[in-house]
């Protein structure tokens, strides 16, 4: 996923701007199954976005901007919850803070030096 913003006199070109911006500024988020691997909490500036993994089925439970972002990162199942501030652009980067926090298993038991049973 990645976020990008541009500015123009005209939109198409603003567009443009802001396509290739989140191209230069994509990164990976971790997913298990159709959801998150665990709860996280991410924060830019005064917005903290709290996002939990859920059932398989129970869809995407998000508003705005973050559902975007959710939807783009290709998350089947998750309730979010939005604290703080709402500016669109602060809401998105908390996001994706706390997408890209997020670890596997698998990664901890590798930084740890074990295996991923022992985690």
């Amino acid at each position: 996923v990645g976020i990008g913003s541009g500015k123009a006199n005209e939109t198409s070109v603003a567009v443009e701007k802001a396509f290739q911006s989140a191209k230069k500024n994509m990164q990976y988020v971790n997913i298990v199954g159709s959801t998150i691997p665990h709860e996280v909490e991410g924060k830019f500036a005064t917005s903290t976005i709290l996002l939990l993994p859920a059932k398989e089925g129970t869809g995407v439970i998000a508003g705005g901007a973050v559902r975007a972002v959710i939807d783009l990162a290709g998350i089947k199942d998750i309730v979010t919850k939005s604290y703080g501030g709402r500016n669109k652009i602060n809401t998105v980067k908390a996001t994706l803070n706390g997408l890209t926090s997020l670890r596997t298993r698998e990664q901890v038991a590798a930084l740890r030096g074990l295996k991923p049973e022992e985690v």
